[in-house]
Formats: C-alpha cells, structure tokens, sequence
C-alpha cells in the first residue's frame, strides 16, 4: 500500500471530522468551503507552520518527530486507536521503518490450545486480518456458519461482507461492517508489507462495492473489547460481552473469550450450544467408530 497516499487520505478524513466550535475557534461568518477544519485552523492548533501541516497532508511523514505527531493527533482529537494508526504510519514512512515481516504461522503452539480447550466459553485466536488460527468447540459451534463455508482460512471479514448467510447470523449488521474494517485498515497500517492482507482487501474491495465504500472512510479501531449480537441458526438470538487480549508470546495473534450474562436468555442459549455441540461430536465419533 502506498504511505504517502495513506497518510494523506488519512489526515484530510480526520481533518474533516473536526469542527472549529469542537476546539474553540470562533466560527468565521460566511460559508465555508470545507466540512471540518481549514488547513490553516490545524497547523494553529497543532503548532506548525501552515507550510509545514501542507508536508505532513501531502503524505510526507518521513521526518515528523514524536512531539510534531502528538501535536497533530491532539488538534485533529484523534482517539487511541487514530492516534496508534497515527504512529504507524510515521514509523512505516521512515527509511526502513516498514519492516517486511515473515507471514504469521496459521497455527497456534500447543499451550495455547490447551488453554482455548480449558475454557468454559467460546474462545478463539486470531490475527489482525480476522483470520481464526485456533479455536474450541464452543467457539466453532457459535461461529458454525463462518465454518461452512468451504473457503479457508476462515476470515471473519470474507464472511462479513462476501457470504449471504451473514446477513442473518449478525444481528448488528452495520457496526459489525464498521468494526471489520476499522480493524483491518489499522492492520493495514501496521503492517502494510502483509501480502495476504494485501489479497484480502483486494479481494474485498473487488467483490463487495460496501466494503469499498467503508475502506474509502479511513476509520481505525482497536479491538479490544465489546459486545457481539449474533442470530444463531441453532439456539437463535445471543448478546455476548467480549474481551481481546494480546499473546505477548505470538506477535500479531489475538486470543477472544466470549461470555454472557449469568442467568440471562444469552447464557440459556450458549448452555443450549454447548449441549447440542457435544452431542454433535459424540455423533461425530460414532460415525467414524
């Protein structure tokens, strides 16, 4: 991906968001040409020179200094996660900043799947392209439609915006559309030599004018935490509170737990799943015996 590009289209988006009245600058009367802040009303802010902020928008992040780009992300009201793309970006402008990293392994060593297997919830690792890596039964019996799907690895994002059965299996269709694509185009940011990304959001950006759409917006998101209201073809409707945390040990990979509410129709429901998955299994291995 080109950095210069990324870094312009990035800023004028973030530049666009923000109103004078937002940072305290009086309205000028008459209209205004742009929908958020004139360049000049951001260098201002910022503490550059108009000349300097034109540089940076232009894409050229190739010698801003750490204090230069917290300037910027404070006069644009950058949150975390813009902020963290930000930086990104800056270190992917530096000569040899973007460093070429190998591909990730699509497999997880075998602790770490003994401590997917040991939890009661669904539980999954993925990397920053939504691919699943490892996962255990809980958790492929409540993603049983990405599972399907005969293409591999599973994406979460392929399935989003490319499979029809989506539709009914995310209940919260635009902020589930939102979020997949904010994650990748920070992704995107941090690693912008990944190949396979490359492929995916071309393959996306190819086959899905809505994705194309959201891609062109610029937004970032960490993922971290939230909730996930998901129509499930087997035990129907679940509201499910998630938390993501880093495998400091496995740079890039993401390990996902899932979990409801003690008591509520959601925890009736995974109760429900893990049932009807264990006995699918046992099944399973009759079969096979």
């Amino acid at each position: 991906m080109n950095n210069r590009s990324e870094v312009r289209d990035f800023l004028i988006s973030r530049r666009g968001k923000v109103t004078p009245e937002q940072v305290g600058l009086a309205a000028h009367p008459g209209v205004r040409r742009v929908p958020g802040l004139r360049r000049s009303e951001a260098a201002q802010l910022a503490g550059v020179s108009v000349e300097y902020y034109t540089q940076l928008e232009r894409g050229n992040l190739s010698g801003a200094s750490e204090s230069v780009l917290e300037a910027v992300a404070r006069a644009l009201l950058l949150d975390d996660a813009e902020r963290a793309h930000l930086f990104d970006l800056a270190r992917a402008a530096q000569p040899g900043g973007a460093v070429r990293r190998r591909p990730r392994a699509q497999w997880v060593r075998p602790v770490i799947q003994r401590i997917l297997d040991g939890q009661l919830a669904p539980a999954w690792v993925a990397n920053g392209r939504g691919d699943v890596v490892a996962i255990n039964a809980l958790g492929r019996a409540l993603n049983a439609p990405l599972f399907d799907d005969a293409v591999r690895p599973v994406n979460f994002a392929r399935f989003r915006f490319l499979n029809p059965r989506a539709a009914d299996f995310f209940r919260d269709w635009d902020g589930t559309a939102h979020e997949v694509v904010a994650v990748l185009r920070a992704e995107a940011g941090k690693n912008p030599h990944d190949r396979a990304l490359s492929d995916l959001i071309g393959e996306l950006s190819t086959r899905s004018e809505e994705f194309r759409t959201r891609w062109a917006a610029h937004d970032v998101r960490l993922h971290r935490t939230g909730v996930k209201r998901l129509h499930h073809p087997v035990v129907g409707d679940l509201d499910l509170a998630y938390e993501g945390m880093e495998l400091t040990a496995d740079p890039g990979l993401m390990l996902f737990v899932y979990t409801a509410e003690p008591g509520s129709p959601s925890q009736q429901a995974l109760d429900l799943l893990a049932s009807w998955s264990a006995t699918s299994a046992r099944q399973q291995t009759a079969h096979h015996g």
